[in-house]
């Protein structure tokens, strides 16, 4: 703990703001954490063979009951929204769906993109103080007393070096968490599209009989 008292005091106001930084980047990770793994997940596969089953059962109360079952999780939103204009004609399927998709998308793809931007602020913050503190060590070498030059040589390099390494270590976390979640917010999208899509062509086969074929 010295050795971190001691760097934040020779950081000097850069490693407050690189902390900042810091503290927004982890709860950023930690709440997307939670909502992509586990408040907007399901397994949609599993989720839509039974969705499927139910509908060329013709029983689509049952299906959005099922829907209503998982009511945070992303694509049993999008799917009731279809499901609640079975009856209806494809157009009115198709717009509730896209509304439906409208809606959750952005809510799936929010503050992810900014764990990337807080790390590059991070690293460009931790360069920030890395220049302010050459500054500091060159004008040590050509203005001080020689007496103080060493003190000021020593002071402005733990500036640049401090500021450097804390700034990569809150960056090299925050873009690992970025890749990671992105991939997420991607899966579940993907999911989404093309879900919605097998609903709409099974809800537009069963209006027109070909469920009942089958």
């Amino acid at each position: 703990m010295g050795a971190i008292a001691e760097a934040f005091r020779t950081g000097g106001i850069w490693m407050y703001l690189i902390l900042a930084v810091s503290i927004f980047a982890i709860g950023i990770a930690i709440e997307r954490f939670i909502f992509l793994f586990f408040k907007y997940n399901i397994n949609a596969e599993a989720f839509y063979l039974q969705v499927q089953k139910l509908v060329m059962a013709n029983n689509i109360d049952r299906a959005i009951k099922l829907c209503n079952a998982a009511p945070s999780a992303a694509l049993p939103q999008v799917v009731k929204a279809g499901l609640t204009r079975a009856n209806k004609g494809e157009v009115e399927i198709q717009n509730a769906v896209e509304e439906a998709s409208l809606e959750v998308v952005p809510r799936i793809q929010k503050r992810t993109n900014a764990l990337a931007a807080l790390g590059n602020i991070a690293t460009l913050l931790g360069l920030l103080g890395t220049i302010l503190g050459l500054i500091e060590a060159f004008e040590a070498l050509e203005k001080a007393t020689p007496e103080n030059r060493q003190r000021l040589l020593a002071r402005g390099i733990a500036l640049a070096m401090n500021t450097t390494a804390f700034g990569l270590i809150v960056a090299i976390p925050s873009l690992l968490a970025h890749l990671v979640l992105s991939g997420q917010t991607k899966r579940l999208m993907d999911e989404i599209d093309l879900y919605s899509v097998k609903l709409e062509n099974l809800l537009v086969s069963r209006g027109k009989g070909g469920v009942a074929e089958e």
